[in-house]
């Protein structure tokens, strides 16, 4: 997956998302992302990285192998 695909997925699930993603190694593979959306408001950290991981499909583990997530609220 390149990092244009998990931004999209992510805000197709969730559009009001500001998405940053960063490839950590280089290798398309390693992905640090940034996710901010009002829609996380009241929610766990859990709840909200459980609604990224969704909006991701099952791509997790497959052709997505390591996503280092941050989630939040806008301030």
């Amino acid at each position: 997956m390149n990092a244009g695909d998990i931004e999209k997925m992510i805000k197709a699930a969730i559009p009001d998302a500001a998405v940053s993603i960063r490839d950590l190694a280089g290798d398309g593979d390693h992905y640090a992302a940034e996710v901010v959306s009002e829609s996380f408001r009241g929610k766990s950290r859990v709840q909200q990285h459980q609604m990224v991981y969704q909006a991701l499909q099952g791509n997790m583990g497959g052709a997505l192998h390591a996503l280092a997530l941050q989630t939040s609220a806008p301030k």
